[in-house]
């Protein structure tokens, strides 16, 4: 009996994660990509503003951070990454501190920082901050909550909104740091 009712949990969890793959629901192939860690600046799409930093003055200079900024999708004004990537939180991560890690982490790679976090458009850079992973690597978080990608979105893509895989569900950002409706 409990080797039927894990068979079926997997099962459910394929299901749910065939919401989140590519067109025609089988998952791309290849190997799983790195977490993305940048220092470059906000989308293609995105406004500058004055808040973002400019090349360093001093070689020496900490190097700018992650950019996060905000664009208008179906859910509204939401916040994406570097590359055009809408960024998720999870509602399993309680805390600042990441829950998503192993397979997690593979599928929902960690939005990951050198450097302070630098906020464009409308994202208020009060609710940007850092959390440490348990492998020393530098999270950006929004609103207290860690941010992730999606591992087979393109840029531009919102496929994974108010999907549920890993024990948990994940929604895109709104600039008020809760998540769309």
């Amino acid at each position: 009996m409990a080797r039927s009712s894990s068979i079926a949990g997997i099962a459910l969890a394929m299901l749910l994660l065939a919401a989140c793959a590519a067109p025609g629901g089988a998952l791309p192939t290849g190997t799983a990509p790195e977490p993305v860690v940048t220092t470059a600046g906000p989308p293609a799409s995105a406004t500058p503003t004055a808040s973002e930093p400019g090349p360093p003055s001093d070689p020496a200079a900490e190097p700018a951070g992650t950019a996060i900024s905000t664009a208008t999708s179906e859910f509204g004004e939401i916040l994406w990454g570097p590359g055009e990537q809408v960024v998720y939180i999870w509602e399993r991560d309680v805390s600042p501190e990441s829950q998503c890690t192993g397979d997690c982490a593979v599928a929902w790679p960690p939005v990951l920082t050198v450097g302070e976090p630098t906020a464009a458009g409308g994202v208020d850079p009060e609710l940007l901050g850092t959390t440490v992973r348990a492998d020393g690597a530098v999270q950006v978080t929004y609103g207290g909550h860690p941010l992730y990608f999606y591992a087979h979105e393109g840029p531009g893509e919102v496929r994974c909104h108010d999907v549920a895989t890993h024990g948990g569900l994940w929604w895109v950002v709104t600039p008020s740091g809760e998540r769309a409706p």
